[in-house]
């Protein structure tokens, strides 16, 4: 093979306040693996468990060349009660792992992944979405008897239905797709040309390689910069590269010491992105909600100040209790904001104003600036 076997996965770690088991692989089966990682320890999981494609007999194309399909033995199973007991199994191990706020991936094709989703509901896991890969270049259907198998399914999970405050980025995604929210079917090529690793003698690595594009997405859409990122089925380390190169964490979990060796070497020749470039874009659902009484209790505004709107149409007066007061009708900026305009709802942020050193200034610059105390405050 092309790969040298290296030593780092007997090097403890020694970063100063890093776990011994953070970035690296480990080598052995997912679930025992899985069992001496420290329970709540990991912000996502991505599966790419094996497929069980049960297939009988080679694959031949049209000239008679053999298809390189997946045959390995780890995909291999004596039935389905034996995968489903696997799927089980492992599933336990990674939902113990699991933080409370986080959500796992999980990769397959129809052969698999109704079982392994059926599965994931039995053990409590909430679905989120499923997502649609749709391959640009898929592999034809030979034999010409079903349709060409042009997709694969991911199915994106919460560790149960009343998880909170697990990461969606909402916003960088819908910046990144043209300012429209981003579909659940997703194009990219599958894994080819530099990308695919292969041996010395032009043999592809690993059968199933993902596109580094794929995984990308998957990080850039529920993780953030620092976030640990587990994956139980290594393979050849693409969770690995690009968690590294967008500065999360991985660890790894592999059986095979030559896809840990093509793992070990391709990571090692990634450079992680200067931090200035992954900070995640996040629009206004993504901030702490501050009550208008909070900017009383932070001495921003105090009580009788006198609020108007943009156009001085409008004075309403500061209450103690975070209220504000036209007169006798006292209720939220909200409301009373509505009330004076003859609306059903207003935005008592944007619509009332102060008056400050720089003229009229919306009550939501206040907010901001509270805001701004609270993220220097949680560095």
């Amino acid at each position: 093979m092309a790969y040298k076997r290296s030593a780092s996965l007997k090097v403890v770690n020694c970063e100063a306040g890093k776990p011994a088991w953070l970035d690296r692989i480990h080598k052995g089966h997912c679930v025992s693996q899985m069992a001496a990682l420290p329970e709540n320890s990991v912000d996502v999981i991505f599966a790419d468990p094996p497929y069980n494609l049960q297939l009988g007999g080679d694959l031949h194309r049209p000239d008679q060349s053999k298809v390189d399909a997946v045959d390995d033995h780890w995909d291999q199973f004596e039935s389905f009660q034996a995968y489903d007991a696997f799927t089980r199994a492992w599933l336990l191990a990674a939902r113990r792992v699991l933080k409370p706020n986080g959500t796992i991936w999980v990769i397959g094709s129809y052969h698999n992944i109704f079982r392994v989703g059926a599965m994931m509901q039995d053990l409590g896991f909430w679905m989120l979405n499923d997502v649609v890969w749709r391959k640009t270049n898929p592999m034809p259907n030979f034999r010409g008897r079903r349709f060409q198998n042009a997709h694969e399914t991911m199915i994106w999970a919460s560790r149960d239905a009343n998880a909170k405050g697990y990461t969606f980025n909402y916003d960088a995604m819908k910046s990144a797709n043209d300012d429209v929210q981003m579909r659940s079917d997703w194009l990219f090529p599958i894994c080819s040309g530099g990308e695919r690793l292969k041996d010395a003698e032009g043999r592809k690595t690993h059968p199933t390689q993902k596109p580094e594009a794929l995984l990308a997405r998957v990080l850039l859409s529920s993780t953030k910069p620092g976030d640990v990122v587990l994956d139980p089925f290594f393979g050849t380390g693409t969770t690995g590269a690009v968690a590294k190169r967008l500065g999360r964490h991985y660890v790894g979990i592999e059986r095979e010491d030559v896809y840990i060796e093509a793992a070990e070497a391709r990571i090692a020749a990634v450079e992680a992105l200067d931090p200035t470039v992954l900070k995640v874009s996040a629009g206004k659902r993504a901030e702490p909600r501050i009550p208008f009484a909070s900017l009383l209790e932070a001495g921003l505004v105090q009580p009788g100040t006198e609020l108007t709107d943009a156009k001085r149409r409008w004075t309403a007066r500061v209450r103690a209790d975070g209220t504000i007061a036209i007169g006798e009708d006292a209720a939220s900026i909200h409301r009373i904001g509505a009330k004076v305009q003859g609306l059903d709802a207003c935005n008592g942020w944007t619509f009332w104003h102060i008056d400050s050193k720089k003229g009229l200034t919306p009550i939501d610059t206040l907010r901001q600036t509270m805001r701004d105390q609270m993220a220097v405050a949680a560095v």
